[in-house]
């Protein structure tokens, strides 16, 4: 019998980025002969992080629609024709039994071409406010995976899968990490530690609270890890080093995930998908800013998902520069409400969503075959 192949569609951030990775290593430790397929968007940052993760990849030509400035959206027709064209291209060459999308620029040219040629395909939606493209698509995929409850208002209920959203496996699996992390990041054992995220970008209104509250924090004997994004690292780091009691890790990029969540006794966060996720994974309280911008909103409606059941906090970006950091210090300060936080966090994780969601697609690949 020959390999099952998949082709697994999306990208953009790293938020729909590593559900496709652990989706695709979950099935991989189950069937070990399937082979994959990545589609992303050339240029985007899925053309580098897939292959370094040991799959496949080849690129279309999408772009995004720009909410901002319409008139750059003149050449989005043109770009989603060529995209399709590719697609259908790539799915005569490979010959799938199954594609899956997770989201992103060339999710929709993927699975449309999917669906013109009868192969059948499912979705998987990061967030709590379904994208234009997975509504549009949802009525012919097989499964919909979702990571929140309640989605049947963006999707046929009947489709509707709630496993929630594969994070990283190394993540799992916090116990014994603290001390290890302290020691990586250079950080004081006795001291508690706020870990900031802004997603694989870095988020430019965090960034310049937590610049903005670098002596508050510093005077409160608070230690930071700050993941801040390329184009703010130098003058983060600068920043940081002009605070001489401030202990501090600032960098572009954290790679080691698992030990700065280990190392961290609140997270500050926007509220995308995935480090929603993650946060509740490793039972972590958060404090989240959601990015305004973000497409319908959906960052606001993560976060309120939340917030709802007492397992974050969330600050406005428009209040950010004004009250997240005092907002971080109270809640350190409390640790009655802290641990209540991190208790309710914990209880919305879904440890088990990258295996579940491989189960679930092994099973209709089998069903096909009858």
């Amino acid at each position: 019998m020959k390999p099952k192949r998949i082709i697994i569609s999306g990208g953009g951030t790293g938020g729909h980025i590593y559900p496709a990775i652990a989706i695709a290593s979950a099935i991989q430790e189950i069937v070990p002969r399937c082979e994959f397929l990545f589609v992303g968007a050339e240029g985007k940052m899925e053309m580098e992080k897939v292959p370094k993760a040991g799959f496949k990849i080849v690129g279309l030509p999408i772009v995004g629609i720009n909410r901002q400035h319409m008139m750059k959206n003149v050449l989005f027709p043109f770009k989603l024709i060529k995209s399709l064209t590719k697609a259908l291209a790539i799915l005569k060459e490979f010959e799938p039994d199954m594609a899956v999308g997770v989201g992103g620029y060339a999710s929709g040219p993927m699975l449309l071409a999917a669906w013109i040629k009868g192969i059948p395909y499912v979705i998987q939606e990061q967030n709590s406010f379904a994208g234009i493209t997975n509504k549009f698509l949802a009525s012919k995929a097989q499964r919909i995976f979702v990571a929140y409850p309640n989605m049947e208002k963006f999707f046929p209920k009947e489709k509707i899968q709630y496993l929630g959203n594969p994070v990283r496996k190394d993540l799992i699996d916090q116990a014994g990490k603290k001390e290890k992390a302290m020691v990586h990041f250079g950080l004081q054992p006795n001291k508690p530690c706020i870990l900031i995220i802004g997603g694989s970008q870095g988020a430019r209104t965090i960034n310049l609270a937590i610049q903005a509250g670098l002596e508050t924090l510093s005077n409160s004997q608070v230690q930071i890890i700050w993941q801040t994004g390329i184009p703010f690292e130098k003058e983060a780091q600068a920043s940081a080093q002009s605070q001489t009691d401030l202990h501090a890790y600032v960098s572009a990029f954290i790679y080691e995930m698992d030990l700065a969540y280990a190392a961290a006794d609140l997270v500050i966060s926007r509220a995308g998908a995935l480090s929603v996720s993650e946060i509740c994974l490793v039972g972590k309280a958060s404090i989240l800013v959601p990015l305004p911008s973000a497409a319908e909103d959906h960052q606001t409606q993560n976060a309120q998902s939340l917030v709802s059941e007492g397992a974050a906090i969330l600050v406005k970006d428009v209040e950010a520069k004004n009250s997240l950091v005092h907002e971080a210090i109270t809640c350190l300060q409390n640790k009655e409400l802290l641990a209540q936080i991190e208790k309710q966090s914990k209880s919305m994780a879904k440890p088990s969503a990258a295996h579940d969601i491989a189960t679930n697609i092994l099973a209709l690949l089998t069903l096909h075959e009858k």
